[in-house]
């Protein structure tokens, strides 16, 4: 490697720790070819609320390329902190072994094969040659997590990525904390966090704090929940009740269909007051016909190709949900008069994908995730590289990788501990700025997205560009 490549190669490193504020090992990349298994893999399904729930740059195999990719990191790091990286002091490290836990077999094993393919992209952006990622099947089951983590232990990691299913956590943690070592897990169920457990995973509370807080901004002060009755669904309803409270709005409705949308009928219908509006309408209309004056006529004539009178209670209203079942759940908001025009649709980052973006009901609807700009690099890259595109999840174990390798060039075998996973000035990942809070839970900058025609989305609200950090850190 160059003299210039490797100076490069090193402030990318850096700026991943500063920029914010089954094999055997796989030894970091320099030059060599990454061969692919695209012809076997096709784009990943989304990723099931249950499961994952949530959930940068690649790699080309030309220095030109690579060089491309560390001007577009570098080009959003602030000029203070690419001084404090050029002054940074590297240490001379000794091999450092970082386990990395996923389904590489099973129902999960395209999702686990996408975030394989991500982290060796992060391996040859960031890695140095002392850097070991060990990869492992757990093959999506509790006793597969437990053994492959039992391996790498052993072994001698000083840190486990993954593993992607909550039961997975569970199952792993009482080994790592045993040992003393931390994990760094793709898991979105905020039950595993904590003690050691961090979670990468794009958590809800997050989002529906800043969906809310943006939506009262914005005027909307009456907010309703469409949620599946699932622990997902339920569990966002409870935290929109809670964010509505801290911004001072109301939370004027919330019904719940079942999760195959089976009961999605009756229940919008019964959220809209169809029956009640409907009824006002035909009143209206009986009382103006037994009038016989122009007035009368003209009103009437108004009411024509109603089928309601009066507005829903709200003024937005949240559909925490994605897939099959939304697809079913959105048609019938129209169609029981809850009228896109004067309601705003919103959701999570399950709204992220080309199905839900391409519904012409959710047109004008706000969903919080990730500028997209922030991952055009990594989704480009990572299709040149591998010749499919990657699951929206894929971005997690990107992050992990590159984080724990950077983290590895300061401080080798001792760079895992909580006070250098949870800084607070954050780190800067493939989908933006990232830090862990106290309870293991990553907090991100996310963005408010529009969509404003079939997938296309445009910012309304931008995330912040750093994390802010107290004078006493």
């Amino acid at each position: 490697m160059s003299m210039r490549t490797r100076r490069l190669a090193i402030v990318i490193a850096l700026s991943f720790i500063l920029a914010a504020c089954q094999s055997q090992s796989l030894p970091s990349r320099s030059a060599e070819d990454k061969t692919s298994p695209a012809s076997e893999q096709a784009s990943a399904t989304q990723e099931d609320a249950a499961s994952t729930d949530r959930p940068v740059e690649p790699v080309p195999a030309e220095d030109e390329s690579i060089a491309e990719s560390e001007e577009l990191t570098l080009a959003v790091i602030p000029e203070i902190a690419t001084a404090e990286i050029e002054q940074t002091p590297l240490v001379d490290n000794t091999e450092v072994k970082v386990g990395l836990l996923l389904p590489l077999s099973g129902p999960l094993a395209r999702e686990g094969a996408a975030l394989l393919d991500a982290a060796q992209l992060a391996l040859f952006d960031v890695a140095d040659a002392d850097f070991m990622l060990q990869p492992r099947d757990t093959g999506g089951t509790v006793a597969g997590a437990a053994r492959a983590a039992e391996d790498l232990l052993a072994g001698g990691a000083t840190l486990l990525l993954g593993p992607l299913l909550s039961e997975e956590v569970v199952a792993v943690t009482p080994q790592a904390r045993a040992a003393g070592i931390n994990v760094v897990a793709f898991s979105t169920d905020a039950e595993v966090a904590g003690d050691g457990v961090y979670l990468l995973g794009h958590t809800s509370r997050q989002q529906i704090d800043r969906l809310v807080a943006f939506a009262h901004e914005s005027g909307l002060t009456r907010i309703a929940v469409l949620a599946p009755s699932t622990p997902y669904g339920r569990a966002v309803a409870g935290q929109t009740r809670r964010a509505v409270a801290v911004v001072g709005g109301d939370v004027t409705r919330v019904a719940f269909y079942a999760s195959d949308a089976s009961d999605a009928s009756e229940v919008v219908r019964s959220l809209a007051n169809y029956d009640r509006r409907h009824g006002a309408l035909v009143a209206q209309r009986n009382a103006l016909r037994q009038r016989d004056d122009e007035i009368s006529k003209h009103a009437l004539r108004r009411l024509e190709g109603l089928d309601t009178l009066g507005d829903v209670p709200f003024d937005a209203l949240l559909l925490p949900d994605g897939g099959e079942s939304l697809r079913q759940v959105v048609p019938l908001l129209p169609y029981y008069d809850i009228d896109p025009a004067k309601v705003r649709f919103m959701g999570t980052g399950l709204w992220d994908n080309s199905e839900t973006l391409g519904e012409p009901t959710l047109t004008g609807g706000w969903f919080v995730g990730p500028p997209p700009e922030a991952r055009a690099g990594f989704m480009g890259r990572f299709e040149d590289t591998y010749g499919y595109a990657p699951h929206r999840i894929a971005t997690l174990a990107y992050d992990a990788t590159a984080l724990a390798a950077a983290l590895a060039r300061r401080a080798g075998r001792a760079a895992f501990d909580a006070d250098s996973l949870a800084s607070r000035r954050g780190f800067l990942g493939a989908g933006g700025i990232f830090r862990f809070s106290a309870d293991g839970l990553a907090e991100r900058g996310l963005a408010v997205l529009e969509i404003i025609g079939r997938d296309e989305v445009v910012v309304v609200s931008p995330p912040p560009e750093r994390f802010d950090v107290s004078t006493a850190e």
